[in-house]
């Protein structure tokens, strides 16, 4: 069991250091004011890949994701807020494209499905105490059981 264990920390510490390597831009790619550099990472990480989906531009390393990367920092360069770039990024590609999407009636359902989940397992749990105390006690027992038993009990007694 030990060695699974180690196996198993020894792929997940391979792993991560694959990850970590993938998400490493080249140096090339990086803007030369390390704060406007962290500020096109923060916006670039609230953006989703479109070719890989579940990922980050700034940690996919798929070629469209490096030009979104490029496009994120000229605007960062050439002075646009924040707000200006994820306007550009949504009229362009759709809200698709924000791995947090905003609040909207179309979403609505996206955003509450959490606490919704969250009350009703409350709820349901409330139900299950309630009726586990309620229930009366299970007196199944046949009167051949009952005999049986205490014919038991006098044999021990």
């Amino acid at each position: 069991m030990k060695r699974l264990y180690t196996l198993l920390f020894v792929v997940l510490f391979v792993g991560g250091l694959t990850g970590l390597a993938l998400a490493v831009d080249s140096p090339s790619e990086m803007l030369h004011d390390p704060v406007q550099e962290k500020r096109a990472e923060n916006i670039g990480a609230q953006l989703r890949c479109l070719v890989c989906q579940n990922e980050s531009i700034e940690d996919s390393s798929a070629p469209l994701a490096r030009d979104l990367r490029h496009v994120v920092r000229e605007q960062v360069q050439s002075g646009k807020t924040d707000q200006e770039i994820m306007a550009w990024m949504t009229d362009r590609y759709g809200t698709f494209i924000r791995l947090s999407p905003p609040f909207s009636i179309t979403t609505a359902l996206l955003w509450i499905m959490p606490a919704l989940a969250l009350v009703s397992g409350v709820a349901l749990a409330w139900w299950q105490f309630r009726q586990r105390n309620t229930a009366p006690p299970n007196d199944s027992l046949t009167d051949e059981e009952r005999t049986r038993i205490a014919a038991l009990t006098q044999e021990n007694e």
